[in-house]
């Protein structure tokens, strides 16, 4: 650690923090006297389920609660009181001393700006920059985030990204101006493996060079492993276990520490117990999708070639059958599932699905055919319609093809969030009422809600923390098994893969280069860019992610020389 860090003085320091949410009944204490510190260069991560009060309590420091919030107690940044600062000096904090990377990349970033625009804004604020150095120093963010042809990209707008492309680009903004605090929400959530290590060893150099302090606000134990000096655990609103990252995974005191430790996937580990419980069907021999050859070209910027997404891609899916689809964020994954249920035109190849032909179908056929089929998308936020209640949103496909009564749809909607782990209550809350976790799990019940023969499962998991996502995981396969449809699961966490796939194909730069089983492909490997893959995965547990990294560090510096 730098001389920085070694100093005694707390940075920030967090006392008796309280915050309440006033409701239309009684209020909401979401955060109970909750009180933490960090030095200096240290980096403290804060873990727990959703909806526990992590991102409520970090939120609450830097004002960007909504104004039904109440806050109380205290939080120090140096000399400077936080709770209580509004308008320009609290603006003179927040993005320049404190910076926050948001769990949501695709409803932080401004659709209509550029994405190097947004991070000039913070240079130009605070920075004083000329708009040129302001330009100068964005491109060289993006490269250190790992966004390829970073002089080009700094032109696109967000909904040119994929989503690990867009966190990056969040990341970037966040450390703009080198800030004193990075509180990171979430930072690796949308991350491919191979980019999230990337980023692992990115915030480990900013620490050791310039002594900055990080607040990790994760559900992934692998990147508290790498990233962790010390681990705080909160459950529902309260601390109730603090300590360094060794007494956390080694020694915990807590049964909720130990809880949490005992869900978290671990890759090369046999499945869990209760998972092999779960009587699964025989695949059939029937396909449920067959692709041959598919192409797909997004066009390029002015003066710039077609973007290659999908390269000649030919895949089966069979009936009772869960296929992983992995690979590095925009290798083509989203937009091969997109194509497979009709969301997504290709530019060629053959599409059958449910014994449809999906590229010449007529309009009427697409209706019935969307009655088949579930979509989990990657971001909820972005896929729930803020204006419905959570009950609307996930009986919407009901509704949409005139299946129930009213009363019919809402009790159905109720029955699947109990089975996503929900209270049914929720049917009469609001999406922007939910954390980021509870939000996806809504999203994965609107999914289910027709009773599908196919379902494509984009990141379904990716917003859960680890407890929660053992469960919905069980509840997934649970269903699968029960209703018996074949699932296309898209998804960069390796550690998934191994507890649920039947396949896995691995994707990269458009292209499957590896097809075969689980056990092929997780445990002999025969691919270069698998087996990356596979050495990128964070395991929970501190020296062995230590020793990683060392490996890590190692490899980049061979390369260099």
């Amino acid at each position: 650690m730098t001389e920085l860090t070694k100093r005694s003085a707390t940075h920030l320091q967090v006392e008796h923090l309280s915050v309440s949410f006033q409701t239309d009944g009684d209020p909401v204490r979401a955060v109970k006297r909750v009180s933490f510190k960090v030095q200096p260069g240290e980096i403290l991560a804060i873990v727990g389920e959703s909806g526990s009060g992590k991102t409520v309590s970090t939120r609450a420091m830097v004002g960007l609660l909504p104004d039904t919030a109440t806050v109380e107690g205290s939080a120090k940044l140096d000399e400077t009181e936080l709770i209580g600062l509004h308008g320009e000096a609290m603006r003179r904090i927040r993005g320049d001393r404190i910076a926050m990377i948001f769990q949501e990349p695709g409803t932080a970033l401004d659709p209509v700006r550029t994405v190097g625009w947004q991070i000039c804004e913070s240079l130009l604020v605070h920075r004083k920059m000329s708009k040129k150095d302001a330009m100068a120093r964005a491109v060289e963010l993006l490269d250190l985030v790992g966004i390829p042809d970073p002089e080009q990209r700094v032109n696109s707008y967000p909904h040119q990204m994929s989503g690990g492309q867009k966190q990056r680009v969040m990341i970037a903004m966040a450390l703009s101006c080198d800030p004193e605090v990075l509180v990171a929400d979430e930072p690796t959530t949308a991350l491919d493996v191979t980019v999230q290590a990337q980023i692992l060893d990115l915030l480990h150099d900013l620490r050791e060079k310039i002594g900055m302090a990080i607040i990790l606000i994760t559900h992934n134990m692998g990147v508290v492993a790498d990233l962790a000096d010390r681990v705080a655990v909160m459950f529902r609103g309260e601390l109730v276990e603090e300590g360094t990252a060794e007494e956390i995974f080694y020694r915990p005191q807590h049964p909720y520490t130990k809880h949490l430790l005992s869900a978290v996937p671990h890759l090369g580990h046999e499945r869990p117990a209760r998972m092999d419980e779960i009587a699964a069907p025989a695949i059939g021999a029937t396909k449920v999708l067959e692709i041959k050859d598919l192409d797909v070209r997004f066009p390029g910027h002015v003066g710039s070639p077609p973007v290659h997404a999908v390269a000649g891609v030919s895949l089966d899916l069979y009936e009772h059958e869960i296929l992983a689809l992995v690979g590095e964020s925009g290798s083509g994954k989203t937009t091969l599932g997109r194509c497979a249920v009709g969301l997504q035109v290709p530019t060629g190849g053959e599409i059958t699905a449910l014994g449809l032909d999906i590229r010449h179908a007529h309009a009427r056929e697409m209706r019935d055919f969307h009655r088949r089929v579930g979509f989990v998308f990657q971001d909820p936020a972005a896929s729930l319609n803020p204006r419905l209640s959570v009950g609307a949103c996930i009986s919407e496909p009901m509704r949409i093809h005139k299946v129930g009564t009213k009363a019919e749809r809402r009790d159905r909607a109720a029955e699947l969030l109990e089975a996503v782990e929900l209270p049914a209550d929720y049917v009469d809350r609001y999406p922007h009422e939910l954390s980021g976790g509870q939000r996806q799990r809504v999203s994965l019940a609107r999914a289910l809600i027709m009773s599908p023969e196919l379902v494509v499962a984009d990141e379904p998991t990716s917003a859960l923390d680890v407890s929660v996502q053992a469960r919905v995981l069980e509840v997934f396969v649970r269903l699968q098994h029960k209703m018996g449809f074949a699932c296309l699961f898209i998804t960069h966490d390796l550690a998934v893969v191994d507890m649920l796939a039947d396949r896995i194909a691995v994707m990269q730069s458009g292209r499957i280069v590896e097809l075969g089983t689980d056990d092929e492909i997780l445990r002999h490997p025969s691919m270069e860019y698998t087996q990356a893959l596979l050495a990128a995965v964070p395991r929970p547990d501190p020296h062995e992610q230590a020793a990683l990294r060392d490996q890590r560090r190692a490899l980049r510096a061979a390369t260099k020389e």
